[in-house]
């Protein structure tokens, strides 16, 4: 078994150590959010942690109403003309805490006097210092370049800390069943594997909506990185509003369904597109979880469906050419 898949595999067990350790660090930003006044968020993020970012746009919309900015790093760097961050507390998103842009977006917050946290794997690296609180992803060690472990447990400290900020019984006993969706995800690799050769040409569209938006960016971005499938995402309402003229009879596409508010809009576009002669395909929540969790499981499907096209397409998923496991970019 390649690490890759060793590391999706290890998901359960890395979600029950960050839902154990968490919940006192998120309550201590909540703590701090409180005391500063602040009233929104803005995050930091590249790569797989800007789908992390994502995913909490949604969540900090919906659940705690909180307006989310996804920071352009270059302002703080290369133009050197950072935003005003009063009233925002700043997250840097790296699973290695190493991203000198992220922690470039962290020191300018602090100087302005924002809360500051960091959200890494790596509980003694640059950004965590750097940053005045951390939530430490508790993930372990992960070698592989593609981000499996890493991902799913930012979508849970994400959680910890909306629950933290807006507490609610019935989305705590969601939490704690995470870890079991997720067991539940690793056992339908079958289900994966069916729609394995739809993907086996050099491109392919994901769609999704709402809090799988940043699923379908998520799994887009492992097609790519993994197979070489010219992957890419949209949402299914900007999809409608001009990129759906790429539609063409045996173009696969895969439509992330988390079910809930969205739904509707899913099984429309899932109509339009099969009509013209599509290749559609579903990646599909089972977990029983509600939709603001199902990017949690879906994932890890992703994962598994990326980790499979790859094997089936004869790359080897661990080493993806050209990148490597730290990038920095400024």
């Amino acid at each position: 078994m390649n690490r890759f898949r060793a590391e999706i595999a290890e998901q359960p067990e890395a979600a029950r150590r960050l839902l154990a350790s968490g919940p006192e660090r998120a309550a201590a930003i909540a703590t701090r959010m409180r005391d500063a006044g602040t009233h929104g968020f803005t995050i930091a993020a590249r790569g797989s942690s800007d789908h992390a970012a994502l995913y909490a746009k949604y969540l900090f919309g919906v659940r705690n109403r909180s307006l989310v900015a996804l920071a352009a790093p270059s302002l703080f760097t290369h133009y050197a003309r950072p935003p005003r961050l009063e009233g925002q507390c700043v997250i840097g998103i790296s699973q290695s805490g190493q991203s000198p842009d992220v922690i470039a977006v962290i020191e300018e917050a602090r100087r302005q006097g924002a809360p500051t946290v960091a959200i890494t794997n790596v509980e003694g690296s640059t950004l965590a210092k750097t940053a005045e609180l951390v939530l430490p992803l508790e993930a372990g060690e992960e070698v592989s370049v593609p981000a499996s472990k890493t991902y799913t447990t930012s979508l849970i400290a994400m959680a910890l800390i909306s629950q933290a900020l807006d507490p609610d019984s019935q989305f705590a006993d969601a939490l704690a069943r995470v870890p079991d969706a997720i067991t539940l995800a690793l056992h339908r690799e079958r289900d994966v594997d069916a729609i394995v050769p739809a993907l086996n040409g050099p491109r392919a569209v994901v769609l999704g909506r709402g809090y799988n938006f940043s699923t379908a960016e998520e799994v887009a971005l492992k097609l790519s990185e993994t197979s070489y499938v010219l992957a890419r995402a949209w949402s299914v309402a900007d999809f409608e509003h001009g990129p759906i003229a790429i539609a063409e009879a045996g173009l696969p596409v895969i439509i992330i369904d988390g079910g809930g508010n969205v739904a509707g809009d899913l099984g429309s576009i899932e109509e339009k597109l099969k009509a013209k002669g599509l290749q559609v395909m579903r990646l599909t929540d089972g977990s029983g979880l509600p939709e603001e969790l199902t990017p949690i499981p879906l994932a890890v499907l992703g994962q598994l469906l990326a980790h499979d096209v790859a094997i089936a397409r004869g790359f080897d998923p661990d080493r993806p050419r050209t990148i490597q496991k730290v990038t920095r970019t400024w």
